[in-house]
């Protein structure tokens, strides 16, 4: 099981996740979002956790030259691909990259699996936005992809309800952004939340699916 917390915007909350036992953390690059991280402090961050964790660059609908810049220039492992990006994108990109896909009904799921790539993630579709929503994915939805795919659920995803989601949907990893949150400030990590996160999330699938990110 992996885990990945999202929405990295601090090296304290970078260094509390890696504590945690998170295997993946992610940086959001997409204007819009209120995680946004600006290039520098996210390469500075990266390059002060590189060798103890994965590091994910989130963009959304950016050239392939300029999403491959952001890669370079941030240092980070991966693109996750948050945006409406085509299979042709994906399948451009590569290795270097994943697709997200926002789902709201089974034609979203549909859809999903046609993507290429290694892992896939879904996350909640909410009107008007591209993630981060704090709203949960109707897990029974996705779960027949997460037998198909290498499957990271994320969307509303807490220390409460990730063993339930688990269980469910059984996917290859977990992604929390909202839900590990402190309650005053959203662009930083609650610690306690990180740790009873990973522990919940491991509890309910303790084993490590093939491939590796």
């Amino acid at each position: 099981m992996y885990v990945k917390v999202c929405g990295i915007t601090h090296l304290d909350d970078a260094l509390g996740a890696v504590a945690a036992g998170a295997d993946v953390l992610g940086f959001n690059f997409v204007p819009q979002s209120r995680r946004r991280v600006e290039v520098e402090p996210a390469r500075a961050i990266i390059e002060r956790v590189r060798g103890q964790i994965l590091c994910v660059a989130v963009v959304a609908n950016l050239p392939t030259r300029e999403a491959l810049e952001l890669l370079e220039a941030t240092g980070a492992d991966r693109l996750q691909l948050h945006g409406d990006e085509p299979q042709e994108y994906v399948i451009a990109l590569g290795a270097r990259a994943f697709k997200a896909v926002r789902v709201g009904a089974a034609a979203d799921v549909e859809q999903a699996a046609l993507f290429p790539g290694h892992p896939l993630l879904v996350d909640a579709k909410v009107a008007g936005q591209l993630g981060g929503t704090g709203h949960t994915v109707d897990w029974p939805l996705v779960a027949p992809l997460a037998r198909q795919r290498s499957l990271i659920l994320a969307g509303g995803l807490t220390p409460e309800n990730v063993e339930r989601a688990v269980a469910l949907v059984q996917p290859w990893g977990v992604d929390a952004a909202s839900g590990v949150e402190r309650s005053d400030d959203p662009r930083r990590k609650d610690p306690e939340k990180m740790r009873s996160f990973v522990a919940a999330a491991r509890r309910s699938s303790p084993g490590r699916s093939a491939p590796e990110f």
